[in-house]
């Protein structure tokens, strides 16, 4: 009997985008359960709680087709490889959109393999038509009234033109002075 082969993909998935989702659908081949392993990182400053975001993620990955694999969505807030170590993980998932991604997921997995030569990270490059979408562009592009709809399913899109409008009736325009360069 094999042993079954599970992966993480881990992010702050704030929010979710239909990269993600690509990444998570094509994980999903490579793996019998894949956890995506959504980060409480509160030093990002993430617009959406992680309970919005988990079921953010939750909502999405339950009409992806599953490839026969289980997909689960859980929070962490503790270092990666341990959450790893945790759900039993052979393998990390990392998603790369550009050359620029490149550098910074080399460090990542290099001082992962330090910490536990035993897990695996493995990279899929992004789809050509989701190699420009990250979530700080999205939020950017919705905060300033731009159309969200090509970079993230209609449900985010709804949550994040609710957030928006929430922010603006209180008050809130600290968060519209933030530029790309952020």
């Amino acid at each position: 009997m094999s042993k079954e082969r599970i992966g993480v993909y881990p992010g702050t998935f704030d929010p979710i985008t239909n990269g993600h989702l690509d990444i998570i659908q094509r994980a999903s081949r490579l793996v019998d359960r894949l956890i995506v392993g959504v980060a409480r990182n509160a030093g990002k400053g993430p617009l959406f709680s992680t309970d919005e975001r988990v079921r953010m993620v939750e909502e999405d990955v339950a009409v992806l087709e599953r490839n026969g694999s289980v997909i689960e969505v859980r929070p962490f807030d503790n270092l990666l490889m341990h959450f790893a170590v945790e759900m039993q993980a052979g393998v990390i998932i990392r998603g790369l959109r550009a050359v620029s991604d490149f550098e910074y997921e080399f460090q990542m997995a290099g001082m992962n393999a330090r910490l536990n030569p035993k897990v695996e990270t493995m990279f899929l490059m992004a789809s050509e038509k989701h190699q420009f979408i990250s979530s700080r562009f999205v939020k950017e592009i919705g905060r300033l009234g731009g159309d969200i709809t090509h970079f993230v399913s209609p449900r985010v899109a709804k949550q994040l033109t609710e957030r928006f409008a929430q922010e603006a009736g209180n008050g809130d325009h600290s968060k519209r002075v933030q530029t790309l360069k952020e």
